[in-house]
């Protein structure tokens, strides 16, 4: 199987097409998820459609080498090419590790998702000078920082170097004042503007006094900047909800809407918001609402209930996970996250306990 067929998905069809086929491979060549599907007492010759497929527990990523193996894949893919992702955690807490065997595969998931959503990150598709267009990635992601193998990290840092511009870097907490700097500068230049910030981060950022005009005034006369919060106060402070979030968000930095992204170590894709924390997922993802009181039910759209995610880009691991987030799915295939499960602890986690 040639994984980058994936990202050629484009309708419903080839997407279901390309599901059944990864889920056969995964339920033989993934011995994690083989031995799930077997104690479940699913036969994968029997599986006919997506909901159908067992949708392995995220929590298996803290206790399980979660990793689907081809037998030519020892000899091809070299060491270099592949990375253990580590999700963040306090002292004490089990992490999240995603064995990644093949990085490109990655990259192209993010890169392609990317473009997809916002355009080619270096420039602009109507410009003939690659230095004029594009967008300068900022961040600011201080709980990340100390985990090196942090999978955002690695994405956003590979879209700054894919950036260009010398202004694409990471900020650090006690650069606040250098970060509304920098955009300010851009801004005038009629510069466009990513900014990555978990949310925590953002909510305490402090915009300084010398910034005379909001930052989102007039595209035509300024640039543009783009406030995109990846989620999570990370035990930094108290949860509240995404609209308080975002309209804290807005006044804050002086515009309309906040971006959202919405990714996690187990995953290779992203789906991102460009508002009203509605997300669309890219053609190889699909969100599907499973029932709370039944994992292997799916909950009409409109719906609220437990977020199961599948994920084509995530073939050399596992496509189909149940997550520990709540939310709903729309008729259009668009979703919205409502927060966390009370009882983390998810059905079937004990099939493979050790």
């Amino acid at each position: 199987m040639n994984h980058q067929e994936v990202f050629k998905v484009r309708t419903k069809r080839h997407f279901i097409s390309k599901a059944l086929e990864i889920f056969l491979l995964q339920s033989e060549k993934n011995s994690v998820y083989r031995k799930y599907v077997r104690q479940l007492g699913v036969n994968p010759d029997q599986v006919k459609s997506v909901e159908q497929i067992p949708f392995l527990p995220i929590e298996f990523f803290k206790t399980q080498k979660v990793k689907t193996v081809m037998s030519h894949e020892s000899r091809v893919l070299r060491k270099e090419n592949s990375a253990l992702f580590l999700s963040s955690g306090t002292t004490g807490v089990e992490r999240s590790k995603h064995y990644v065997s093949d990085l490109n595969l990655y990259e192209a998931s993010f890169r392609k998702c990317f473009d997809l959503f916002y355009g080619d990150v270096a420039k602009s598709r109507f410009s003939r000078d690659p230095s004029s267009g594009g967008y300068s990635i900022l961040a600011f992601l201080p709980s990340y920082y100390e985990n090196k193998k942090s999978s955002l990290l690695y994405m956003v840092n590979n879209l700054m170097k894919r950036s260009g511009k010398k202004e694409s870097r990471f900020y650090k907490t006690n650069e606040q004042k250098t970060l509304f700097q920098t955009i300010e500068k851009l801004l005038a230049k009629k510069k466009k503007v990513i900014l990555f910030g978990v949310s925590y981060a953002l909510l305490d950022l402090t915009p300084p006094a010398f910034r005379l005009s909001p930052l989102s005034q007039g595209r035509g006369v300024r640039g543009e900047v783009i406030v995109l919060e990846t989620g999570g106060m990370k035990g930094k402070r108290e949860e509240i909800t995404r609209e308080e979030l975002h309209k804290t968000l807005c006044e804050k930095f002086g515009v309309k809407k906040i971006h959202s992204e919405y990714g996690m170590t187990e995953l290779l894709s992203q789906a991102y918001s460009k508002g009203e924390g509605i997300f669309n997922c890219p053609p190889w993802m699909k969100v599907l609402i499973r029932d709370p009181n039944d994992p292997f039910s799916f909950l009409p759209a409109g719906k609220t209930g437990a977020i199961n995610i599948i994920d084509l880009a995530n073939i050399n691991s596992c496509s189909f996970i149940a997550t520990q987030d709540v939310g709903r799915v729309y008729k259009n295939g668009s979703f919205e996250v409502l927060g966390r499960m009370d009882n983390s602890d998810l059905r079937g986690c004990n099939l493979l306990a050790e």
